[in-house]
């Protein structure tokens, strides 16, 4: 038993002080969010006609834009129909403007050619073109055959492509105008995928996300998912998308490929191969689609990029100061409590009460090292009211404590040994430390499913104190205070603040 207790709590503080040590290696530390670190703040006001629907689908729209620029914990909330966007340490007003005040527009382009950055370029007659992440570009010709099966007439998707063949652009005639920026003909961009690394040189757009109606959905046909989208009919939807579709198929110069890409907000999100030349009121994009990545295009197609149109937006710069003063305040009456509290249970508990020092001092490394992670990995930020959050968890950590002193200390004034009574303390004492962990860890899950915003972020950090003490208790708590009742320190004299009765001085030790 003795051995067992050892090796748990060397464990404990190995995993604990190691992955701590770990993180202040690497540099990782908490994110702050908006009102500890400022940044700007952007509110939406849609106008015009709008479905609840369309307001969800704007949120999750912003929400992508957000995360592709690394923003730590943006806050993304919906009052009403009303959409505010917080983004912590963005400091410049415009670039937040431009992030999420534009609506956007999905566009349909031929693609010209396709490959993967390189280290050099390839692209004769043209000057060095760098996107975003790579150092040049070479494109690479995609094959016109595919290997899906289109029962429905579907266009196909570039997932099943043939293997594709390097070649260079051809040089611009002369009597072409070309953009000065790139050397392409006017029209023609290089546009990266949104997932992967691939390039797409795309010409000028055929048509946008207007030909499609308001009617996408993912769905399984012949054992995988596939998006099915209803064209609109007349000359601004199915007559402009054949047109575009003709073109693709017979692959000429325009689109040698036979591949449209589907592009929003400068990227590619699908660039499906065309395999017919004439569709019918539906158009079906099959490929090694997940169900969720059929969603997200179904959505696309369906909404466009935002499919709200908002009114001008306005931006607020936030200060950090307000809310440095304020965690200032909250960490310095928090420490104060805290002192107060471990001075208190020294007197009270004596010796003992050390542990509770030692095991507030693992919890904090141990909550530092899973919010400095979330930080890095998930983009969490700790925010005023998460930083509350944890100081109220700290009354929930002590309470554990008390509740286990307190059944030693019973144990003890009815004349028994610590030794003899810890293993049974605890065993009881955990019982209930569990309830009343449960019952906080459940309010704190509740608080988050129901709110938003600041009481959110004071939920979660709630709830992340609470599972710490559950662990900090059970693998921490319970072995060093089992090996600490086998010494002689805690069984001489006053045991946790109390005499014991006369008649143990004769019990066998």
């Amino acid at each position: 038993m003795p051995r067992r207790l050892v090796v748990t709590l060397a464990a404990t503080l190995v995993v604990t002080i190691g992955l701590f040590v770990a993180n202040a290696v690497a540099g990782n530390t908490p994110a702050l969010g908006l009102d500890l670190q400022g940044g700007a703040s952007v509110t939406l006001t849609p106008k015009g006609t709008f479905t609840d629907e369309a307001i969800g689908v704007a949120v999750d729209v912003i929400r992508q834009r957000v995360d592709s620029i690394g923003v730590s914990e943006p806050e993304i909330i919906r009052q009403g129909s009303t959409v505010v966007v917080n983004l912590p340490g963005v400091k410049d007003q415009q670039r937040a403007l431009d992030l999420v005040g534009r609506t956007g527009e999905v566009l349909l382009r031929p693609v010209l050619q396709m490959g993967q950055a390189q280290t050099t370029t390839t692209v004769a007659g043209a000057t060095s073109t760098t996107v975003a992440g790579a150092t040049s570009t070479t494109m690479a010709k995609a094959s016109t055959s595919s290997t899906l099966a289109e029962p429905t007439g579907g266009v196909g998707s570039s997932r099943h492509r043939a293997a594709v063949t390097t070649t260079t652009v051809p040089s611009p005639s002369s009597t072409v105008a070309t953009d000065p920026a790139t050397g392409l003909p006017s029209g023609q961009e290089i546009l990266p995928a949104a997932k992967g690394d691939a390039l797409y040189l795309v010409g000028p757009a055929a048509a946008n996300g207007e030909v499609f109606e308001k009617e996408a959905k993912a769905e399984i046909a012949n054992g995988g998912w596939v998006v099915v989208v209803t064209l609109r009919s007349g000359a601004d939807g199915e007559d402009k998308w054949n047109a575009l579709a003709k073109t693709c198929y017979d692959g000429g110069a325009t689109c040698p490929t036979k591949q449209i890409a589907i592009a929003l907000d400068g990227k590619v999100i699908s660039a499906p191969v065309v395999q017919t030349p004439q569709f019918d009121g539906n158009v079906q994009i099959s490929g090694n689609f997940t169900q969720k990545e059929a969603g997200d295009l179904a959505k696309i197609l369906q909404f466009g990029a935002v499919p709200v149109k908002f009114d001008a937006p306005t931006v607020q710069t936030v200060s950090a100061t307000l809310g440095k003063d304020s965690l200032h305040a909250a960490l310095v009456s928090g420490l104060i409590g805290v002192l107060l509290v471990l001075a208190f249970l020294l007197f009270y508990y004596r010796a003992i009460a050390l542990v509770v020092v030692a095991g507030l001092g693992v919890s904090g490394m141990l909550l530092w090292t899973v919010i400095s992670w979330l930080s890095k990995t998930n983009g969490l930020a700790l925010t005023l009211s998460g930083t509350a959050g944890i100081i109220v968890s700290i009354g929930v950590t002590v309470d554990s404590y008390v509740v286990f002193f307190e059944r030693l200390k019973d144990d003890v004034q009815s004349g028994r040994t610590l030794r003899n009574s810890a293993v049974r303390g605890f065993e009881s004492a955990w019982r209930t430390i569990l309830a009343a962990d449960t019952v906080s860890l459940l309010g704190a899950v509740v608080l988050w499913w129901l709110t938003v915003g600041s009481v959110r972020g004071f939920a979660f950090f709630l709830g992340l104190s609470t599972l710490s003490d559950i662990v900090v208790a059970y693998f921490f708590t319970r072995p060093t205070v089992l090996l600490l009742s086998r010494t002689n320190l805690l069984n001489r004299g006053r045991v946790l603040g109390v005499n014991r009765r006369a008649e143990l001085a004769q019990e066998v030790k």
